[in-house]
């Protein structure tokens, strides 16, 4: 008995949407199964996952802004996906965002307005431009692999940060741990409500959402990437230069990386320290996935993300179990997601 993949000649678009629902659907059986052989109660272990972060104002505002770098990063990975670009390296542009604004942030410490707050966070956004224009160059240049490149810049750029905050950038008066002055005043994207820290990185989250949609079905731009990643003879034919739209796609998504750096640091961390992100740029690609490349869908894919990291908090902190069963529970759902792929692309043939 041989069993094979035959391709569909039509997949079908409702399951297209319904996919990640099935995926869901699938993670949440396999957490029963998973807390079940932990020793935990499956249904309170669920609920304190999923469904206590939003039980209460102040979890869901945390929901908020564990959500708003996922967003920024995945709608721009969403653009380089739609032309085939494969760009891995959002933690390092990120990490490179974050350092560029922190550092226009500590040059000028004692700047009394808020001039100060937007040089940082054009800096932020520069940072992650430079850091996404490397595998952009190393790609329309000389045909590397973006996926290679992207993904081994993110080591040098944590190393670049360990090396900063350990360093130039390390407090002299932070009685040598590894973390920079705090921000002043003027130089933080202070809370929008009291009592959280819902800050403005939230809007400028669902604004690039919806600007890089518009951007992606009413532009030419937008066109112009899609037929790109559709076929890259049809591109040259339309007259389409395709190294332009490797360039552009990658430096804005590496720009909405580094702004996404430059909020967490200015926002709720306050300073900059060895670590600003538990992985968001790799969480971003499953987002964009799971909401099948549309910045409106990746709006709730990623506060579907940030649920599983604020519910992974109160699950590590009221049931005793590792912050690490959140990257299971993410690599579980995008498991079953791309199994959902591969059967609505094509179909079992067995002989």
């Amino acid at each position: 008995m041989l069993i094979k993949l035959e391709p569909r000649s039509v997949p079908s678009k409702t399951w297209q949407v319904l996919s990640p629902l099935l995926a869901l659907l699938g993670t949440l059986i396999l957490g029963i199964v998973l807390f079940g052989s932990l020793g935990k109660p499956p249904i309170t272990a669920l609920q304190t996952l999923l469904i206590s972060p939003l039980s209460s104002f102040y979890g869901l505002t945390e929901l908020a802004v564990k959500a708003a770098p996922i967003l920024l990063i995945a709608v721009g990975l969403a653009l380089c996906f739609h032309a085939k670009v494969w760009n891995i390296g959002a933690e390092g542009q990120l990490t490179v965002g974050a350092i560029f604004g922190s550092a226009v942030a500590l040059i000028f410490p004692n700047v009394n307005n808020y001039g100060i707050l937007l040089l940082s966070l054009i800096a932020g956004v520069l940072g992650g431009v430079v850091w996404s224009s490397i595998p952009a160059f190393l790609k329309v240049r000389f045909h590397t692999n973006e996926i290679l490149t992207s993904l081994m810049l993110n080591y040098v750029g944590n190393s670049l940060l360990n090396y900063l905050v350990h360093g130039p950038l390390k407090d002299p008066q932070g009685f040598n741990f590894p973390e920079s002055a705090p921000f002043s005043e003027f130089a933080s994207l202070t809370p929008l409500i009291a009592g959280t820290r819902l800050h403005a990185g939230v809007i400028f989250a669902v604004v690039a959402a919806v600007l890089i949609w518009g951007v992606l079905q009413q532009t030419f731009f937008g066109y112009s990437v899609r037929v790109v990643g559709s076929s890259s003879e049809a591109a040259v034919y339309a007259g389409i230069k395709s190294d332009r739209i490797i360039w552009l796609t990658l430096l804005i998504s590496g720009g909405l990386a580094g702004l996404a750096g430059v909020c967490e640091v200015l926002g709720p961390i306050g300073q900059l320290r060895p670590n600003i992100s538990p992985g968001y740029g790799y969480t971003a690609i499953i987002a964009a996935f799971i909401g099948r490349l549309n910045p409106l869908g990746i709006i709730l894919s990623s506060l579907l993300m940030a649920l599983l990291y604020v519910g992974g908090e109160l699950v590590q902190i009221k049931l005793s179990l590792p912050l690490a069963l959140i990257g299971m529970f993410q690599g579980i759902l995008f498991f079953f997601l791309l199994a959902a792929d591969i059967l609505i692309h094509n179909r079992i043939r067995v002989k």
